[in-house]
This record gives structure tokens, sequence and C-alpha cells, in this order.
């Protein structure tokens, strides 16, 4: 049970890095435009200060308490860590990773992040410690309606990017290409991670019997 929690946990974690990392290199190839929700943050940044990051926690905490409000219940750890952490190492990874000017590297990093997106949010959900404030909203309405996922992530990034362009935020063919295909890709990822992690414990606990014969 500890293996099993810990692998949980590494899942949770290292999703949550790598999910900030795919969302920083879409933000490097912002000449292209960035994904909804960071378009939305950003137009915030234009418009009152702060960083991109403090925007997104900001914006986190207030779809947590709607979502919670929806459900009638208390969000989970994961959740609250989700909406703090993907801030942090947003303006983490923005600090260290540098801008360029070139389109043809801006575009390679943006195709690689739109995917790397997706597959950190298939490693983080597998976790099941509580999906972060925007894939709970997903979540909740795919429960609520029975619709599938990708069409869902779709119609949520298309709203957000409405918001962002109205705050001024930067939009382009690649926001157009995130707000239509990252559903699709979390649609595919999220069942992978799932196998993958289920996989794994299932492994630890046949090596943890064997042991326990010996």
């Amino acid at each position: 049970m500890n293996r099993e929690y810990g692998l949980r946990w590494s899942f949770f974690t290292i999703g949550l890095l790598v999910l900030a990392f795919g969302i920083t290199l879409t933000i490097k190839g912002k000449d292209l435009g960035i994904g909804p929700w960071d378009v939305f943050h950003y137009g915030l940044f234009l418009k009152f200060g702060l960083t991109i990051g403090t925007w997104s926690i900001i914006a986190g905490l207030i779809l947590l308490l709607v979502t919670g409000l929806a459900t009638k219940t208390f969000p989970k750890i994961g959740a609250f860590l989700n909406m703090l952490l993907i801030g942090l190492f947003i303006d983490f990874f923005n600090f260290i990773i540098p801008d360029t000017s070139s389109i043809v590297v801006q575009s390679i990093l943006f195709a690689a992040g739109t995917i790397i997106i997706g597959y950190g949010i298939g490693l983080y959900v597998s976790a099941d410690f509580g999906a972060g404030p925007r894939d709970s909203l997903m979540l909740l309405i795919v429960e609520k309606t029975g619709w599938k996922i990708q069409w869902v992530r779709n119609g949520i990034e298309v709203a957000v990017f409405v918001l962002g362009w109205l705050l001024g935020g930067p939009v382009g063919i690649g926001t157009v290409i995130i707000a239509f295909f990252l559903g699709s890709v979390v649609g595919y990822a999220l069942p992978q991670c799932q196998r993958f992690m289920r996989g794994l414990i299932a492994r630890g606990a046949r090596a943890e019997t064997a042991s326990s014969k010996i």
C-alpha cells in the first residue's frame, strides 16, 4: 500500500512538472499565439500586472470554489497543490527557458508543448489526488453530461480563448490549435497514463507477494 501511495504521488508531482513545462514551451512560441488559458492569464497580466503564474493561481482558486459549490464537496488536497504549484512552476520555467525570435524554433516548441501538456494532465490526473481547478471543471461537466472528454475540453478552451482575447492576450493560430486539439491529446493521454500506472501498481503487488513467500 505504501508503495502504491508513493507511486501515485510520483505520478502527481511529475505530471505537474510536465504540465507546467509544456505550458511554458507554448508560451515561448507566443508569436504563434498561446493556449486559451494562458491568453486569459496573459491578458490579466497586461491589464493588472503580477505574473502569468500568479494569475493562474488566482483563476484556479476561483474555479476550485465554483466546482466545490457545484458538487457540494471539499476539493482534494491535490487540487489545491495543483492550483499553487502549476503557477509557481510556470513562472520558474518561464524564467529559466530563454525566449527565441525564430519562428521555426517557436513552432517546434509550441507543437512539443501542446503534446507535453496533454500527457502532463494524463499523469497527474491518473494519480487521483484531485484534478486541478480547470480539469476538475472539465471532469465535472463530463460526469454531469456524459459528453466525450475531448469535446468538453475543447468547449472550455474556446470559451476561455474568447475571454482572453477580449482582455488583449496574444492570440494566433496556436491558440486555435490548442483550443480544438488539446482535448483530443488529453483524450488519448489520460487512458494511456491510467493503464501505465495500474500496470506498475499490479507489478509491484506481484513483486511484494513473491518476496513474502521467500
